[in-house]
């Protein structure tokens, strides 16, 4: 199926077009300023898009969609058609666990690698603190595309395994010097970023979250209908806006007959898009303190985030670390193990609810537990082999 993308418009002012070719990755030239680099969007010929795409056997991988994405250039893995768990109490769970790279980023690298092939990149730069490294390395290595990445020298022992094992180029500088060194990559180079490489807000990749839209089809056709709300771990709010956006064009296509509220749900330690939702603005810069969501503790926060939540009705929350591995808990005893970011949205639920009425509540979790720091360094204590000793440790365990 071809792609019926037609241009890049800007998100500050959607009249604003400019061509599909090449990726604006530092923002809209034309609507930024000094202190705002605003995101592009993607326009699609929506009057073309084939009246079956939607009533089509569900598939892994991303190729099922590809009317409704860029050109996808560059092979795949498989991403996409993850399970919606139930919980007892009816809440859903979207498991974006079971992806290639047990993440959601790769909805969003298979769209942005494939960017950089058709572009002619010569390489792939990204800056990640787990996830979104693991995940670019990966779709690089199946490309045949060489990729560095900038991350901290305490990334989690599994996504160190995986930027290893893909061949990815580890650089590990101070936090000031990414961004300056991913541009200069970008330019002397000739690589393509694939995460933001401006200063004044996140700015992203404008193809990459069309990879996240995908994730809305799947729930509307899993649900046979548009749930009532969606709760979504929150860093910089690219998965927000896919998310929202995918529902707005099921709508628009006559798919559902409704979106979804969307709640970003952000660690108590950051919560910049709830500080930009509660002064108005389009961005906002807080401080960060300690936490355990490693994935998503972000200083700056994105446009986008901003607009997903506006558009739907929905709203920013924060939750502790403690809500967050009680959600992870709760996750863990229905046979879901994810990362403690990953929880940040059952947390929200469950801190802020209550469920709503009037449909069914889907919950995001984005990665796997062995993303989590914390994994490596959980050992156990040896049993003695006698039956004593194992009867003990079982009857204790059905004791609790």
């Amino acid at each position: 199926m071809t792609s019926l993308a037609l241009a890049q418009r800007s998100l500050a002012d959607p009249s604003v077009h400019h061509p599909l070719w090449p990726p604006l990755t530092q923002g809209c030239p034309v609507t930024s300023t000094d202190e705002i680099a605003y995101p592009l969007d993607i326009d699609y010929a929506y009057d073309d898009v084939p009246a079956d795409l939607f009533t089509r056997p569900a598939a892994h991988g991303l190729e099922r969609w590809a009317p409704l994405l860029p050109p996808l250039a560059a092979p795949g893995l498989g991403e996409g058609n993850t399970p919606l768990v139930r919980l007892p109490d009816g809440v859903r769970v979207k498991d974006e666990s079971r992806n290639p790279t047990w993440s959601h980023k790769d909805r969003l690298n298979r769209v942005a690698v494939s960017a950089a092939v058709a572009s002619g990149a010569r390489g792939i730069v990204v800056s990640s603190s787990g996830n979104h490294g693991a995940s670019a390395a990966a779709y690089a290595a199946r490309a045949g595309l060489p990729c560095a990445v900038f991350t901290s020298p305490d990334a989690p022992p599994a996504v160190a395994s995986h930027l290893r094992a893909y061949g990815a180029t580890v650089l590990t500088v101070p936090y000031a010097s990414v961004r300056p060194l991913m541009r200069r990559i970008v330019d002397e180079l000739g690589f393509q970023s694939v995460s933001s490489v401006t200063d004044t807000a996140h700015t992203g990749h404008p193809f990459g979250p069309e990879g996240y839209k995908t994730l809305a089809y799947e729930v509307a056709l899993d649900l046979g209908r548009a749930p009532a709300a969606v709760h979504l771990p929150t860093g910089y709010g690219e998965l927000l806006f896919g998310v929202a956006k995918g529902f707005q064009e099921l709508v628009r296509l006559g798919v559902t007959d409704s979106v979804p509220r969307l709640y970003a749900a952000e660690p108590a330690a950051a919560g910049a898009l709830t500080e930009a939702l509660r002064t108005g603005r389009p961005v906002a810069r807080v401080p960060v303190g300690p936490t355990a969501a490693y994935a998503i503790d972000c200083e700056i926060s994105g446009y986008r985030g901003v607009l997903a939540v506006s558009e739907t009705g929905g709203a920013a929350r924060t939750v502790t670390d403690a809500q967050m591995q009680a959600a992870q808990a709760e996750l863990a005893a229905q046979g879901i193990w994810c990362e403690t970011s990953s929880a940040a949205g059952l947390a929200a639920l469950r801190a802020h609810g209550p469920h709503e009425s009037e449909g069914p509540v889907v919950c995001v979790v984005t990665s796997s537990g062995y993303k989590d720091i914390a994994t490596a360094r959980q050992t156990y204590a040896p049993t003695a082999p006698d039956w004593p000793s194992i009867e003990a440790a079982l009857r204790g365990a059905w004791s609790e």
